[in-house]
């Protein structure tokens, strides 16, 4: 098992591609990782906490307090346990957030924390991905020293074709373990 005991942070957040995260977490967990989901409100939207639960063997956080028991999800300890950080999808929203530092869910907080690698899939229609906006954040997220995993080209939730689909969970895999065997 190539991930065999590492520590990966997975951050889902809320596009139609969240469904992907699903194949990308099952391949996680089969190369041996030890996954933590995140998600954003609006992931919660398009798949289940449960979903992704059941597939890690821990809860899913969203929130910064538990809200049956009032305990603190610690964006801090998250961001130090963590070895790889992947924001998968990564949305026009969460990267524009991670880009200038803005801090309003946990995904957002445990980024600015994270003192691990970071890799960001991004997933959004062809026209907000082209936006001189995005591509300013994207080129600020590299230069803090962030991977970008390209968008695909294809046909899009809108109906348009072009480039904005987040890349396939197996090259997604791929570049995590390709990141793991370089350490």
């Amino acid at each position: 098992m190539p991930l065999r005991g590492k520590k990966v942070v997975l951050c889902v957040t809320g596009s139609i591609a969240a469904y992907k995260a699903v194949y990308l977490l099952r391949g996680l967990m089969k190369a041996g990782a030890e996954v933590q989901v995140l998600m954003t409100e609006a992931a919660k939207e398009f798949v289940t906490p449960l979903t992704f639960s059941t597939l890690s063997g821990k809860p899913v956080l969203s929130d910064f307090f538990a809200k049956s028991s009032g305990s603190w999800n610690s964006h801090v300890d998250l961001g130090q346990w963590a070895e790889l950080f992947v924001v998968a999808p990564a949305t026009a929203s969460t990267i524009g957030k991670m880009a200038n530092g803005l801090c309003d869910n946990l995904v957002t907080t445990t980024y600015l924390s994270a003192k691990c690698p970071v890799i960001v899939a991004p997933a959004m229609d062809l026209d907000m991905f082209e936006h001189p906006a995005m591509q300013e954040n994207l080129r600020k997220l590299k230069a803090f020293g962030n991977s970008i995993i390209e968008p695909a080209s294809g046909e899009l939730a809108s109906g348009l074709i072009g480039k904005g689909r987040m890349e396939e969970p197996e090259v997604i895999l791929k570049a995590i373990e390709q990141f793991f065997s370089k350490k």
